[in-house]
Formats: C-alpha cells, sequence, structure tokens
C-alpha cells in the first residue's frame, strides 16, 4: 500500500508547487529522489575533476613505460654485444687506415704523376699530356683531376686503363673520349685521385 501512495505523490508532485525550505516534509520519494540525484552530482563532480585527469595520467605513464621497455630492449641487446661491437669497431678503424693510406698525400702527388706516365710506357703509348686540375673538396676528402691525352692501339688503350685501375693507390677514371687518326687511336680521359682531407682543411 505504501508503494501505491509513494507512486501516487509523484505523480500529483507539482514542481511549482516544491517548498525548497522545507525539503524535511516532502513526501518520502521525492526526497529519495534528491538523494540520489545528489549522490549521482556528487560522483559525476568527483570523477570528472579527480579520476578523469587520474586515468589521462595513467594513459601517459603507460605509454611512458612501454618506451622506456622498448628503450631498454634496445639498450640491453647493445649491451649484451658491446664486445662484439667493439670488435666491429676496432676492424672497421683498421680498414679505414688501410684506405687512408691509399690515398696520396700532397708530396706523394708527383709520384703519382710518374707512376701514369710509367702505366702509359709499359702499356706501349706515347703520352701527349698529363695535366693536373683544380683540386675539388669533398666533406672528407678533397679529390685530384688529372686529364690524361695518350696515343696507341686499342689493346694498348686497354692495358693502360687496366694498369691505372689496378694502381696500389686509389685512382678512378671518368669521361674518356676515343677518336681515331690513320692506325692509331687518341684518347682523352680524366683520371682522379683522392687525398684525405686534413683538419686545417
Amino acid at each position: 500500500m505504501a508503494l501505491a501512495d509513494t507512486i501516487e505523490q509523484l505523480n500529483n508532485l507539482d514542481l511549482s508547487d516544491i517548498d525548497w525550505d522545507r525539503i524535511g516534509v516532502w513526501p518520502v520519494a521525492a526526497r529519495v529522489f534528491l538523494a540520489v540525484l545528489l549522490v549521482v552530482a556528487v560522483i559525476a563532480g568527483t570523477y570528472f575533476m579527480f579520476i578523469e585527469d587520474l586515468n589521462l595520467k595513467l594513459t601517459n605513464e603507460v605509454a611512458k613505460e612501454t618506451e622506456l621497455r622498448s628503450t631498454f630492449k634496445v639498450k640491453a641487446f647493445q649491451a649484451a654485444n658491446l664486445d662484439a661491437y667493439r670488435d666491429q669497431m676496432a676492424e672497421m678503424e683498421e680498414r679505414f687506415g688501410v684506405l687512408v693510406a691509399q690515398l696520396p698525400s700532397d708530396t706523394e702527388v708527383p709520384g703519382l704523376l710518374e707512376d701514369i706516365d710509367e702505366k702509359g710506357t709499359e702499356s706501349n703509348l706515347n703520352i701527349d699530356s698529363v695535366k693536373l686540375a683544380k683540386e675539388k673538396v669533398g666533406e672528407f676528402y678533397v679529390e685530384l683531376p688529372i686529364n690524361i691525352v695518350v696515343r696507341g692501339g686499342y689493346h694498348d688503350l686497354g692495358a693502360f686503363v687496366s694498369g691505372v685501375a689496378g694502381m696500389p693507390r686509389i685512382v678512378t677514371l671518368h669521361d674518356y673520349d676515343i677518336t681515331s687518326s690513320d692506325d692509331r687511336l687518341n684518347m682523352k680521359i680524366a683520371a682522379k685521385t683522392y687525398r684525405y682531407k686534413s683538419e686545417s682543411e
């Protein structure tokens, strides 16, 4: 009977007749509804004021943890392979030293020109000219172009190119031009040698 009375009171409740100063005499259903409404408002306010920020912080911390775990895995792998990396570094430095030794210094350039001249003579070629061009400075090295003009037979030109390419110093060949005159071939070719760039440069 009490439930039926409560429902009837709620149905007959007119919001314009509510006396906010006398909440204690309101029907039980209205007081319960107001109490539930206040509890929901307090819970919602608490969530939006505190718990939502905590959830955002938690999400950020979880993301940081994932990133730190990835970093830790990489560093643990590197630490586990540190000796191998050191051996590899020592080997690379040794190879680098060998390559740098193959690059001529300024004082070795005349010797290099003599070696090119000698390769031409060994290949039975007539050497018309061997001229140095202007140096080109790169990031780690200096490039020294050498313009070469020779005359000879087809196989002699091949032997010369092979001999220059096989020299112990690093010499690369570029931009060749071969023309014929009578029974001889004329070849213009650009050789490039390199030297390690010093700190002062």
